[in-house]
């Protein structure tokens, strides 16, 4: 890419997003209830669609101690319906899972002597909960909550917990605007936490397939737990299998009561609506949430690292590397240099190390860089994930994967590809304004992350202003082997068996 093209190509998408901001401003409408609940909305009138975003401001990195997981588990829990939708007849099936917590309390209890257990009692009670179980299921009616949004043109119902937040998402006609209002306001007003035992079930064969029966989340999990020694930060989202297979239903009732609080939430709307009537829907439908003091914040701070840490395990798969160095937190001046730094080291295939290891030497079959791993709204880790070629090894690879580091601090990166990369982190934020589910999403993460979502748009100026020195500098500074974790896999001797 010439010097030139680069120069027009950034002129053109500062310009597209100066522009698209000075509009953007003008359509969009936000307003906070009296419960704290915050909304932004966006008139977007292309098209008969909206989308909306809930966006709670808690992930797993705020489970309890002892419940590593359970936000993932109440992201599940909200697809189960309310006391008039799932149910066949709610007095009778409240009536049973309420029976259900005082059988599985003397289970418990029983289960909780260890070797002073009665074998004959245990057995009874297990008897006895899988009975009460059973009788509280037979009042649900599956799935009633999706198939209620799909007959009236709801599409993408979906939802994802991560470390930090958990979000809810969903695209509707135009004219189902209430309706929307009316069911998503339902499951946080009278929500019904049926089928948790079942649903308990799913959630710990999720983590069987993803983490315990795949090599690369083994890897990243054994890279979490080694590379923070007291921030939450060290479990995966999904949480441990103890902690999963002994969740009790009052465990998610007291996370939801805590975290699932109006000013702890935020709702993007982005479509073809009409603000008026939004905010006039919000008052009447999620104004009937009580008012609750915000959760308290993560009190550990991760101390600081003292030097390497290196793990191996053996494993049959096809040997992978993750290499995590700390760097702060996404509110840091520093944060969108790092997300340049990943784009010049792995940002595609004039990328540092795609163009060495992956093009020229094909000693790797992949390597990538991400800025950040597991989250953001804390200190976390700049990783690099390496997949060694047929015959090439890991050692190698993580030699040239620090050779390539180290020109960064010793060699000032060419301003032509430094331009090109700050283009392409512009223009991803540029993509993220064109779809309206997209969009939802971006504002509603940046104002509960950063306190408005403006600085989206902001970052462009603060990317703007980055050089090489400063790519320099904040490579030397995060980069170094005091901080890094190293974790990786090898085949048992004689290959794959």
């Amino acid at each position: 890419m010439s010097r030139r093209f680069v120069a027009v190509a950034a002129v053109t998408a500062t310009a597209l997003l100066a522009q698209s901001l000075a509009d953007f401003e003008k359509k969009v409408t936000e307003f906070t209830l009296a419960n704290g609940l915050h909304f932004i909305i966006v008139e977007r009138h292309g098209a008969p669609v909206v989308s909306f975003q809930t966006f709670v401001n808690a992930g797993s990195v705020d489970d309890p101690k002892g419940q590593s997981g359970i936000a993932h588990m109440m992201e599940h829990m909200a697809f189960k319906g309310t006391e008039t939708i799932g149910t066949k007849n709610y007095p009778l099936e409240k009536a049973a899972l309420t029976n259900i917590e005082k059988v599985y309390d003397l289970y418990q209890q029983e289960k909780y002597k260890g070797s002073k257990a009665d074998p004959k009692k245990l057995a009874s009670l297990e008897a006895d909960l899988k009975g009460a179980i059973e009788k509280a299921d037979s009042f649900v009616e599956p799935n009633e909550y999706d198939r209620l949004i799909e007959s009236q043109g709801g599409v993408g119902l979906n939802a994802g917990t991560g470390m930090d937040s958990t979000s809810y998402y969903l695209s509707f006609p135009a004219n189902r605007l209430e309706l929307w209002f009316l069911l998503e306001s339902e499951r946080f007003v009278r929500p019904v936490f049926r089928e948790f035992y079942k649903e308990r079930d799913v959630v710990r064969e999720e983590r069987r397939m993803r983490v315990e029966s795949n090599s690369q989340g083994l890897l990243m999990e054994t890279l979490l737990s080694m590379a923070f020694a007291a921030h939450p930060y060290k479990g995966m989202p999904g949480g441990w299998a103890s902690d999963i297979e002994n969740y009790r239903m009052p465990e998610a009732w007291d996370f939801f009561k805590t975290h699932y609080v109006p000013a702890n939430m935020t709702i993007a709307i982005a479509g073809d609506v009409d603000p008026k009537q939004a905010k006039l829907l919000a008052e009447k439908y999620f104004g009937r949430l009580a008012a609750k003091p915000l959760p308290p914040p993560v009190r550990t701070v991760e101390p600081a690292q003292l030097g390497e840490k290196r793990s191996g395990f053996e494993h049959k798969d096809q040997p992978l590397m993750l290499i995590g160095y700390k760097r702060p937190d996404r509110n840091h001046k520093d944060a969108k240099i790092l997300d340049v730094i990943a784009d010049i080291l792995a940002g595609g295939r004039t990328s540092m190390l795609y163009t060495e290891m992956v093009r020229d030497k094909k000693m790797s079959l992949a390597a990538i860089a991400q800025p950040s791993f597991p989250g953001d709204k804390y200190d976390n880790l700049f990783i690099f994930f390496l997949v060694p070629n047929m015959g090439r090894t890991i050692e190698e690879n993580e030699k040239t994967c620090y050779d390539i580091v180290e020109k960064l601090k010793t060699t000032k990166v060419d301003e032509a590809a430094l331009a090109r990369t700050k283009t392409k982190v512009r223009a991803g934020v540029i993509r993220k304004l064109d779809s309206n589910s997209g969009l939802a999403g971006e504002l509603a993460s940046y104002h509960a992350t950063t306190g408005d979502w403006r600085n989206m748009f902001r970052e462009i100026d603060e990317i703007n202003k980055i050089t090489a020195d400063d790519v320099m500098r904040v490579a030397k500074e995060y980069l170094v082997a005091k901080n890094r974790t190293v974790v990786w896999t090898y085949q048992p001797k004689g290959g794959a068996k």
